[in-house]
């Protein structure tokens, strides 16, 4: 019998695997190729999933504070969504991990799903609204899966493999 955090875990995990097939067989260089107008690369998409995941962690401890300390943390805010000439596949997929693996064991041990925050201020949050950690997971889950979309979009423009299919 699995309780809610084992369901909720296993699902974020599921869309995380969708993003890593989507890189296998992709070289350092392919995983920085912007293959549409946007900015958007393989690996900036790692890299900002990472980010979002790590962000929403800090939400869930500490609320908007500890989350806006996250982001400005990130100095160079556009270096995030692109293959920097230090990056590697293997090595934004193990920063990916290290912060999947953190954020797995924070839902695993939460002692309350409905805890909530106020969420921060910014344009694209509602005014006045509070989400429970269970609804930070669920909105982790939309965010990998969509960002998985577009990178197996991206992943096709640039060889034609597919990710599913």
């Amino acid at each position: 019998m699995t309780t809610e955090r084992d369901d909720l875990v296993e699902t974020l995990r599921e869309r995380r695997a969708f993003l890593r097939t989507t890189l296998e067989g992709v070289s350092d260089a392919q995983a920085g190729q912007r293959s549409t107008v946007s900015e958007l690369c393989l690996g900036g998409i790692v890299k900002h999933l990472a980010d979002t995941e790590d962000a929403w962690a800090a939400f869930i401890t500490g609320g908007a504070p500890a989350m806006d300390a996250k982001s400005a943390a990130q100095v160079d805010w556009r270096a995030r969504f692109r293959m920097e000439p230090d990056d590697t596949v293997a090595s934004v997929l193990a920063q990916y991990d290290q912060v999947a693996a953190r954020v797995d064991a924070l839902i695993l041990g939460l002692p309350d799903l409905d805890a909530s925050h106020p969420l921060p201020e910014a344009p694209w949050f509602p005014r006045d609204k509070s989400w429970t950690a269970r609804r930070v997971v669920l909105h982790l889950i939309g965010e990998t899966a969509q960002h998985s979309g577009h990178a197996d979009i991206l992943r096709e423009s640039i060889d034609g493999a597919k990710t599913m299919g």
